[in-house]
């Protein structure tokens, strides 16, 4: 295979310009003819950089509004054509197809027309044909072409051509499998578009792509190996900005994710703290300090080297507190520079800053590999609101435990199943997550409410007088019997089990309250 080739004559057309002019005008101090089309062969001559444009170069002027510019046998050939073929070099000569050494190509904005809420004739009209098509054909003979398909990739093999005289065939494998993954990914937002339109979720063939934010030193455990890649705006971790701290691992992300979720739920000022992808501690209050104090309340000793959500900006005042205990990660919509100040003290801690809180209604996919394949289903948008709830009890609930209910049932939206919340007072009391058994999750739950208020010298449990929730139904009554010792004083559970009415009875002789929800929310 031939390692240097050097660059003579250059095909230059993308819709990004940055950087466009100073790649071509080196381009062309180094003595590269340049073939241009429409905005781009505009922007080029507007800064007089001499350009050929494509319509003069092929003979063919560009028809049907610009739809065929790029695709006739000059181009295709000129891209196609394998230098070291004698037939292939006659039949070039013989047609009059100049070599095309060098392609720069981004393609029409499809997804970005797609992101702002173009219509139907926008979103079509930005597929791009001719760029796809060129860039595929000048990577498959990447022997001889070198192809560009980001603004990124102009400066390294501008430093490559001064360097060598030409692009080494390591760089041309490498971009060529760049530019593949490219075109791969804008056929793949093609065919979710079309999907979307036609109202199928889940299509016959399922196309996913990603971008590749960083490498990670490694997986879940050092001898895994990991990467992290966007798929969207969504905000989060993928729109975070980085303020100080180590750099991030992949259980920080997945941690940092789980939080964020869960605390995006919530319109009051919520601080939840999450371990191992679990919350440990989950308050709502006036300001986010107070929801400090009784999110890490519910279980402090959980909390140390967990991470931290809040849906507000991060204030000083709150910051100074959590800065008292050692924590991996906080994630926040913004915070004002008292807060950064005092948690600039924390070397290590990553402070992550996204600009918004996520959607919790927002449609999405969720995706679990398999071996073979993998498991698709929509994002768990589901909400109980206060009119959907069954009381099914003697006793009705109090506007007070009304309120509980809901918020230990939404926290429970994001606690691994089996999943128990003890809550009172807008905060978490007690946390029972991811056991086998319901009734084992409710007497975690409940001890960890008992040892919470040793540590915080009270007398009685966190969880007497708290309610109580199920994220799915009791199918028996020693779970709630166990949540009833534990001094809960209401219930909220989805309901459905076959002994529903064993389990309400159980609820009518302690004298508490029940109302059902008729959803639930697993959490494997």
């Amino acid at each position: 295979m031939t390692d240097i080739v050097k660059i003579r004559r250059a095909l230059i057309s993308v819709s990004d310009k940055t950087g466009l002019v100073p790649f071509a005008q080196a381009l062309v101090a180094s003595g590269v003819e340049i073939l241009s089309t429409g905005g781009s062969a505009k922007a080029l001559r507007d800064a007089g950089v001499p350009v050929v444009e494509v319509a003069d170069h092929t003979g063919f002027p560009e028809i049907l509004d610009g739809r065929v510019k790029t695709l006739v046998p000059q181009i295709h050939g000129g891209l196609l054509g394998r230098r070291d073929l004698p037939e292939h070099v006659a039949q070039m000569e013989q047609h009059k197809i100049a070599p095309i050494d060098l392609l720069a190509v981004n393609l029409y904005p499809f997804e970005a027309t797609v992101a702002r809420g173009g219509d139907y004739d926008a979103c079509v009209e930005n597929i791009d044909i001719g760029g796809p098509a060129m860039i595929r054909a000048a990577s498959k003979n990447h022997e001889f072409v070198t192809v560009l398909t980001e603004a990124a990739q102009y400066a390294n093999v501008l430093a490559e051509i001064a360097e060598h005289g030409g692009t080494t065939l390591t760089t041309r494998k490498r971009l060529a499998g760049e530019a593949y993954a490219r075109t791969a990914a804008y056929d793949a937002a093609i065919s979710t578009w079309f999907a979307a339109q036609r109202g199928e979720e889940f299509p016959e063939r399922l196309t996913l792509s990603g971008v590749k934010a960083q490498g990670l030193r490694y997986g879940e455990n050092p001898h895994q190996a990991a990467a992290f890649y966007t798929t969207g705006k969504r905000f989060g971790v993928a729109t975070a900005k980085q303020i100080q701290g180590k750099e991030l691992s992949y259980n920080n992300f997945n941690d940092t994710d789980a939080a964020y979720e869960c605390v995006a739920e919530f319109d009051a000022p919520t601080v939840v703290i999450v371990k191992h992808a679990n919350p440990c501690g989950v308050a709502t209050a006036s300001d986010l300090s107070s929801a400090w104090d009784l999110a890490l309340r519910c279980d402090p000793v959980s909390a140390f080297g967990g991470i931290i959500a809040v849906n507000r900006t991060l204030d000083g005042a709150a910051a100074e507190k959590m800065a008292s205990i050692f924590s991996e990660v906080i994630i926040a919509p913004d915070a004002t520079e008292e807060a950064i100040a005092a948690l600039s003290r924390k070397k290590n801690l990553r402070l992550l800053l996204t600009g918004g809180l996520p959607d919790p209604a927002e449609p999405g996919l969720y995706l679990k590999t398999l071996s073979g394949g993998f498991l698709a289903q929509t994002r768990d948008a589901g909400r109980v609101s206060l009119d959907a709830l069954k009381v099914v009890t003697k006793r009705a609930p109090t506007e007070a435990e009304l309120v509980d209910l809901l918020f230990a049932f939404r926290v429970c939206k994001h606690v691994k199943s089996n999943a128990i919340i003890y809550a009172k007072n807008g905060a978490t009391t007690g946390i029972g997550a991811g056991q086998m058994s319901r009734v084992d999750s409710a007497r975690i739950a409940a001890w960890k409410g008992a040892e919470a208020a040793k540590a915080a010298g009270m007398e009685t449990s966190l969880t007497l007088g708290s309610v109580v929730a199920s994220d799915a139904f009791f199918p028996f009554a020693d779970g709630l019997q166990a949540a009833i010792a534990a001094g809960a004083t209401a219930v909220i559970q989805p309901g459905g089990s076959m002994r529903d009415a064993e389990v309400i009875a159980a609820a009518d002789e302690a004298g508490i309250a029940m109302v059902l929800t008729g959803m639930r929310h697993f959490r494997h």
